[in-house]
């Protein structure tokens, strides 16, 4: 267990994000604006060398783990971490290495890592030894329960992902290892147990978004998301969670990636944080909702997307005209703006009040609808993504 680590406030090289979407009016459309989170820097704040907010295409994020990392760590703890991994777009391996040095994977005897309001000398608490001014501003609700606390491992784990993030991971990453503890060994210590985590027969190159042909068993590979299939070309709510859109078989993979990308944010709140990278925010907004699905099935660079920041506004011009086969983007800038996605037939928007009589109804953020009709409030510009 290293000490005073997870808060050196001189390490911290963060950005405030750009311009935000708009935020539709709720007498309009009934979108909840309150939970905006003020969280600092998440998710996609890069500080290293490599272009602003622009995630690697290819690196070690879903490296498999070797036969050490299955003996070592915990498979609960080892399941935490590359969660939290994929949700930041960051080294799992890297994020195990620090739980490793820190509290040994929860197994470490001193109060700190385990018992809640337990500290040690320098006042880092919990398995990933956050400082409480660090956890206040980078602290994540791991594990959905409401309560964010820097002794739950799953809390800690992910907020540890959002910590590396906001200082320079994946681009910089020695960067954001040395802003975790000002140290020089923690850094090639974290490097060399990562390096032991991740088997040697792993592929040296991974994609991060899921657009690669290949079967579902390679889709799931690629998300801690279930994905599980159903029969024909038309997505469905598992009848067992509303949150999961079961997976058409007949689908292209492209539309496949793309419910995979949905099911990746159910339960997430409505917010403005997706903007202007969607990658691991903690909250989305309509825009950044439809950003990242894009994003994730690769049909829009996550460059572009920072470079641009489309708001609702701006997908009324994006793709090309008409419904598609597969996919239809609906947008509009009068009398709000906002934009929404049918996908497989299963429409994914963050509005719910008087426009979803699904299991969803009654949440706000990124979720499936049920709607039997496009909401009349408005003029849509009706578009579809090229070939889709």
């Amino acid at each position: 267990m290293t000490s005073g680590v997870a808060g050196l406030e001189a390490g911290e090289r963060l950005r405030g994000r750009g311009a935000t979407a708009l935020v539709p009016a709720a007498a309009a459309l009934g979108l909840a604006t309150a939970g905006l989170l003020v969280l600092l820097a998440l998710a996609g704040a890069l500080g290293g060398t490599a272009s602003p907010g622009v995630p690697p295409t290819s690196g070690p994020e879903q490296a498999v783990p070797s036969s050490f990392a299955l003996r070592d760590i915990p498979a609960s703890y080892l399941a935490l971490y590359r969660e939290a991994a994929a949700r930041y777009g960051i080294d799992w391996a890297v994020l195990a290495a620090i739980g490793k040095v820190e509290c040994d994977h929860g197994r470490d005897p001193d109060p700190s890592c385990t018992r809640p309001g337990a500290v040690n000398s320098a006042g880092a608490g919990g398995p990933m030894q956050f400082l409480a001014s660090t956890w206040a501003r980078f602290g994540v609700d791991g594990d959905g329960d409401g309560v964010k606390s820097r002794w739950d491992p799953a809390d800690a784990i992910f907020g540890a992902a959002n910590y590396l993030r906001a200082s320079g991971a994946p681009g910089d990453l020695r960067g954001a290892i040395f802003a975790y503890n000002h140290a020089t060994w923690y850094v090639e210590e974290v490097l060399r147990i990562a390096a032991s985590y991740r088997a040697a027969a792993a592929p040296e190159s991974r994609s991060v978004t899921l657009a690669e042909e290949g079967s579902l068993e390679e889709l799931q590979a690629g998300t801690t998301t279930p994905v599980d299939p159903v029969a024909g070309d038309r997505a469905v709510l598992s009848p067992q969670d509303g949150h999961l859109a079961l997976v058409p078989r007949d689908a292209p993979r492209v539309v496949q990636a793309m419910i995979v990308a949905g099911n990746e944010l159910e339960r997430l709140p409505y917010g403005p944080d997706g903007h202007p990278d969607p990658l691991g925010a903690p909250d989305e907004d309509c825009s950044s909702t439809i950003s990242y699905i894009l994003y994730r099935a690769g049909i829009r660079p996550i460059g572009e997307i920072i470079r641009e920041n489309p708001l609702a506004q701006d997908y009324v011009h994006w793709g090309l005209p008409g419904p598609g086969r597969w996919v239809t983007i609906y947008a509009t800038d009068s009398p709000t703006p906002h934009v929404f996605a049918v996908i497989a037939g299963l429409r994914i928007d963050t509005s719910h009040n008087g426009t979803d009589v699904g299991p969803n109804r009654f949440e706000d953020g990124p979720r499936w609808r049920i709607f039997d009709q496009i909401p009349t409030w408005a003029h849509w510009s009706v578009r579809h993504p090229p070939g889709l």
